[in-house]
């Protein structure tokens, strides 16, 4: 039987929406968030399922995930990676793991809690 060659990693870009959990550590009043995410995978499917299974582990509720490709995607696309950007990217890359960026709670109303 052949050795199964791995599959070379990539990291994609992943938008995950998330509504309210019981201890999801989200700001009081918000009624969700939307997270930007760094995910490993072979594909991006794969790294969609890892990126929701650690927000389940971390008590959040994923509603909807958004990919935005692997980085040559988006360059070719024309978007401009900062380079703390790419640092985040390698980090999961590195790392093989999942890194949430940034976190912006939603609000009902205006914006404010």
């Amino acid at each position: 039987m052949a050795e199964k060659t791995p599959r070379e990693q990539k990291v994609y870009t992943l938008l995950v929406e998330v509504g309210r959990h019981a201890g999801d550590g989200l700001p009081e009043g918000s009624t969700g968030a939307a997270l930007m995410c760094y995910a490993s995978g072979v594909d991006e499917a794969e790294a969609v399922r890892e990126t929701v299974a650690i927000l389940k582990q971390a008590d959040l509720a994923p509603l909807d995930v958004t990919g935005y490709g692997t980085r040559a995607e988006r360059e070719a696309e024309g978007h401009k990676i900062e380079e703390a950007e790419g640092a985040l990217m390698q980090r999961a890359l590195d790392e093989n793991s999942v890194v949430v960026a940034q976190m912006t709670p939603f609000f009902d109303g205006d914006g404010q809690p």
